[in-house]
């Protein structure tokens, strides 16, 4: 069996030669260094359940009262304005680009990286 053979760089760098004040060996990239097209759609916080206590007073009441809404008006009415404002706290926090961490969501990425391709070839 003959031994394997290896380029001129891998005998120097596992003999330890680019060590004394010698460049060691460039590697280059096997695709070239540029953004991709788009990136993963992903959540960026998972998102909590909102007016569980306000549900589930409602839902109380409604099996206290054989499922009759007119003495529950109350609790279905807190039960509304707490889905109201949860979702306008939803809104108004979609709206801001930025998330807390700083990072744009990938929805917004996408739109950027569509509006700006990498141009791969030279005219």
């Amino acid at each position: 069996m003959a031994a394997p053979v290896y380029p001129s760089w891998v005998t120097r760098w596992v003999s330890g030669q680019w060590r004394n004040k010698k460049r060691p060996p460039t590697l280059r990239p096997p695709r070239p260094l540029a953004l991709a097209d788009r990136v993963a759609n992903r959540r960026e916080q998972p998102t909590e359940a909102t007016c569980i206590t306000e549900m589930s007073v409602m839902m109380a009441c409604w099996k206290q009262n054989d499922f009759n809404d007119t003495p529950c008006a109350e609790e279905i009415r807190m039960f509304f304005n707490c889905v109201a404002k949860a979702e306008k706290e939803r809104k108004s926090q979609n709206e801001d680009t930025l998330s807390s961490r700083g990072n744009l969501p990938s929805s917004k990425v996408n739109k950027l990286l569509k509006r700006f391709p990498q141009i791969m070839r030279y005219v």
